[in-house]
């Protein structure tokens, strides 16, 4: 049972996660001495000296401090917004990563770029079928005679040589 649990602790994401905490718990203090430290007097002073840790809604006995509720919530603003910050710059690397690794694909052994060549055409492929001349109906590209009217099939070209040979022979 020790040794999951140690393999369980040892394992790659539960150490992320446990200096994703650790830091996080730093970079919290962080923001809260910003805010409590820097912001929030930078704003008491423009809104004419307003300390909005003392702002508290007594009613009957209970005391609703919404000026500690205000501070958290610019702390959480600051948070959010410094963790949008750090993603959007780890996307834009990613990407220029892309962009090298697409790049490098493009390059020569002398580190010249490669031209883009124009991709090669496909040759005309031969037909499969054709459709006979005398009864209409679809048959094989290489058939010499029509199977169903039993026609002889002979290209043009074919013709005109058969005629040019017989007569050379004659």
């Amino acid at each position: 049972m020790l040794k999951e649990f140690k393999e369980f602790a040892t394992r790659g994401n539960i150490m992320d996660m446990a200096i994703g905490v650790v830091i996080g718990g730093a970079f919290q203090k962080i923001v809260n001495s910003l805010v409590n430290d820097i912001i929030m007097p930078a704003i008491s002073i423009l809104t004419g000296k307003v300390d909005f840790s003392d702002m508290v809604l007594t009613v009957g006995g209970a005391s609703i401090k919404y000026g500690n509720f205000i501070t958290t919530i610019v702390d959480f603003l600051i948070i959010a917004f410094s963790i949008f910050l750090v993603v959007r710059y780890l996307n834009k690397m990613h990407k220029i990563k892309e962009l090298g690794d697409l790049a490098a694909s493009k390059i020569d052994k002398k580190g010249k770029f490669i031209k883009h060549k124009e991709e090669k055409k496909e040759e005309a492929k031969e037909p499969e079928t054709k459709i006979c001349p005398y009864c209409l109906s679809e048959i094989k590209y290489k058939a010499t005679r029509c199977p169903n009217c039993t026609s002889e099939l002979v290209d043009k070209d074919e013709k005109r040589e058969s005629q040019k040979e017989q007569e050379v022979n004659a």
